[in-house]
């Protein structure tokens, strides 16, 4: 290629739902977008997509593998806590298909596309940024970007190399089987039921889940504590959900980061997204829909700076996302906090989450993914019981 030839106005590094979302986004505003992504590789994740990103991200209906009316949170005494979800669904997605029909969605917008690696930052004589990348068949290629957004998830290879001085959020390692899913329903498994299961041999600082796909369910685990087998936490959740026999059908792990940085560009040409920003919910380990508009804003910050000429547009991203979602992400941070700590605060959390006050403020803060206002007495009630199951003087 000439350098006139490779010259893209933005390369998105990286094509999960923040990339996809970005590149998309960005070639349907009319610019010259390439979208890196090196394939083969599918994220473990539960798959649980709000209301909101439905509407927001016009997610079809033939992604929808599940709709889920209940979520059970399971204790470490193994009561389990049913949560209805009154007037609504949540919708669940199979990445081995969601993420290939997203990048497939950018380039109908008109995004090109590459499979391979990214490899290496540089710069052209002209200040130009470079990436270097090796294609699925092996051949090294590079290509020139005016623009480059980095969306390769929490360990960011492009964030290293571009912004070497970032400080990476803390993570907690996921882990998860997909399997073939029980023809018929059984107490211990629902297709229209997720679980939520807050046991410390599951895992002692995070939760295990078994969520459902519609022909096949997710059963996995996450954990920052080293040395803590994520692989058995498994089986045992497997044995006791029976679903110890079903047909395994893929084995997935990956970083999940637990607090957004601090800063998402490097103040001249580079911006990050979606896991490399560090956008997924704490407590929830909810990333779908933050990344998807992770990757929204950061093509429009893009956009902006590309038209203004003016890098410090590229701050906008954070600014705008921290703006609607910051209190969100510190809530459910303490949360995660009080709670998770040992299996006598899961046991009182699993309680917490009998009120209907708390069902229903979270069910609607999660569906609309927004703090609920104008209801002040209900926050208050949940606050009080909250407290009280926190010192032990609620009763069960």
């Amino acid at each position: 290629m000439t350098q006139q030839q490779d010259l893209f106005d933005v390369v998105v590094v990286g094509g999960g739902p923040a990339g996809a979302t970005a590149a998309a986004d960005l070639a349907a505003a009319g610019r010259k977008v390439l979208l890196l992504d090196r394939g083969g590789r599918i994220k473990p994740c539960g798959g649980a997509i709000p209301p909101r990103a439905i509407r927001d991200f016009a997610i079809p209906p033939a992604q929808i593998v599940a709709r889920i009316s209940c979520a059970r949170m399971v204790s470490p005494s193994r009561i389990g806590v049913d949560m209805p979800i009154e007037n609504g669904f949540v919708g669940m997605v199979d990445r081995e298909h969601f993420d290939p029909f997203l990048r497939e969605r950018a380039a109908i917008a008109g995004a090109a596309r590459e499979t391979g690696t990214f490899e290496r930052f540089a710069r052209d004589e002209d200040g130009t940024a470079r990436l270097h990348f090796r294609r699925g068949d092996g051949s090294e290629a590079s290509v020139r970007a005016r623009m480059v957004i980095g969306a390769d998830g929490a360990i960011s290879a492009l964030a290293k190399a571009a912004m070497p001085r970032a400080k990476r959020p803390p993570f907690v390692f996921a882990y998860h089987e997909i399997v073939r899913a029980p023809r018929q329903s059984a107490a211990a498994y629902d297709p229209r039921r997720c679980d939520v299961i807050y046991q410390g041999e599951v895992s002692p600082d995070f939760y295990g889940w078994v969520f459902p796909h519609g022909d096949t369910a997710s059963i996995g685990t996450g954990s920052a504590r080293k040395g803590f087998s994520l692989k058995d936490a498994v089986s045992r959740l497997r044995a006791a959900t029976g679903l110890a026999e079903a047909e395994t059908l893929r084995r997935e792990g990956a970083p999940i980061p637990m607090k957004p940085m601090k800063r998402w560009d490097n103040g001249r040409d580079v911006i990050l997204a979606g896991d490399a920003a560090g956008v997924v919910a704490p407590a929830s380990g909810e990333g779908i829909y933050y990344a998807m508009l992770c990757g929204r804003l950061a093509g429009e910050a893009v956009d902006l700076a590309l038209a203004s000429g003016d890098a410090r547009a590229l701050t906008s991203a954070r600014r705008r996302f921290m703006a609607e979602h910051g209190r969100v992400f510190f809530v459910l941070g303490l949360l995660q906090w009080i709670w998770y700590r040992s299996d006598k605060r899961r046991e009182q959390f699993v309680k917490l989450c009998r009120d209907p006050d708390v069902q229903k403020l979270t069910w609607e803060s999660y569906m609309n993914k927004q703090l609920v206002r104008g209801r002040f007495m209900s926050h208050i009630r949940v606050f009080f019981t909250d407290l009280g199951h926190l010192l032990g003087l609620a009763r069960s």
